[in-house]
């Protein structure tokens, strides 16, 4: 029970790598509350997360992550409720493909406000209130692509870059206020979007990474389990990568 008592807001926490992350913090005794885009999507992952366990209490909320003034109410309401933000994991985002020659500029605008700014907005408001409470932690999502750029759609790898810069910034700044800012980077994850791949692009996708498979949710859950835990209670301003190696 790594996270006991601990008081967690996920975006972007309804599928994917969100939930997984929701449920790895529910396993280890957080208190959780998972922020979605929308209060259908919220409502259907608490009912799979009630459903696979009847005792976890996880609650949703979908506040635009676009507005500085819903965040700063969405947290003051969950300081208000539970006592405490101790984690928050900056995880909503989206992703884009699109060639250089055929960007739009409110197509960019689109991804960098989700990509970049939410996460700016949003640890903005929650370091408010790990500070008054004597320190808190902030992980965010960055990608491996962050890292060695793709070969089209460069907004995402631009606003991950961002995210980097962002989390290592923030780690400098943040740090004597006992809050501890990193990201994780994942590689090729076993997402919805991935699995509907068809097998001629998986083949090579997999060629490419040493340890043999794409990742799993859970294997990049895990790592975000470390970084709120207080084994990682020395660790800040890191970019942690889980992509078996991967350097494409």
């Amino acid at each position: 029970m790594m996270l006991q008592n601990k008081v967690a807001v996920v975006t972007g926490g309804t599928r994917g790598i969100g939930l997984a992350i929701v449920e790895k913090y529910l396993e280890h005794g957080a208190r959780v509350i998972l922020f979605g885009s929308r209060r259908e999507t919220v409502d259907k992952a608490l009912a799979y997360l009630k459903e696979k366990n009847p005792a976890w209490k996880p609650e949703g909320m979908c506040p635009n992550l676009n507005s500085p003034s819903e965040l700063k109410d969405a947290f003051a309401s969950i300081q208000s409720n539970y006592g405490a933000l101790d984690i928050l994991v900056n995880n909503a985002g989206i992703s884009q493909s699109d060639k250089l020659y055929d960007y739009k500029p409110e197509d960019f605008e689109k991804i960098m406000d989700l990509n970049v700014l939410s996460v700016l907005y949003a640890s903005q408001a929650a370091a408010s209130i790990m500070k008054e409470q004597g320190g808190g932690v902030i992980i965010n999502t960055s990608s491996m692509v962050s890292l060695y750029g793709q070969p089209s759609g460069v907004g995402y790898p631009a606003s991950k870059f961002a995210v980097n810069g962002i989390t290592k910034s923030l780690a400098r700044e943040l740090g004597k206020d006992h809050i501890r800012v990193n990201a994780v980077a994942p590689g090729v994850t076993e997402t919805d979007m991935v699995r509907a791949l068809p097998d001629a692009v998986i083949q090579p996708l997999i060629a490419t990474i040493p340890l043999g498979r794409v990742g799993t949710p859970e294997d990049v859950a895990n790592a975000f389990l470390f970084l709120a835990s207080d084994m990682a209670s020395y660790v800040s301003g890191e970019i942690l990568s889980v992509d078996g190696a991967a350097r494409t």
